[in-house]
């Protein structure tokens, strides 16, 4: 996948970054060349290769696996929950079954600003 200064221009729009034409152009460069070598990593072949004990979805499997065996927790079941009506109950402002919460940024011409 090649990166295009279009594609620069709108994730440094998404960030809220200014980047100058020279910056856009080093950041085509630079994003370019991390998707060629992550594209290089993809074509390896490694039969076998176990994924890291410190990876950490490794780390939440083998956490999950001594759960397993823990007699403390308790076995997951159904049960019943808040219907809408009782969760919204105690909201300090709440409109057509949902929460409402203030508005703490806008966004006029391209700058956050904390309101």
């Amino acid at each position: 996948m090649k990166i295009t200064a279009q594609d620069v221009r709108y994730i440094a729009d998404l960030a809220h970054l200014e980047l100058t034409p020279e910056e856009i152009v080093a950041m085509e460069r630079d994003l370019g060349a991390i998707l060629e070598y992550v594209a290089q990593l993809d074509q390896l072949e490694m039969p076998g290769l176990a994924p890291s004990p410190l990876h950490p979805a490794a780390a939440a499997l083998a956490a999950l696996g001594s759960a397993a065996s823990n007699s403390t927790l308790r076995p997951d079941a159904q049960r019943a929950w808040f219907t809408p009506a009782e969760a919204l109950a105690n909201a300090p402002s709440a409109g057509a079954g949902h929460f409402k919460v203030p508005r703490i940024i806008s966004v006029s011409e391209g700058t956050p600003e904390a309101e």
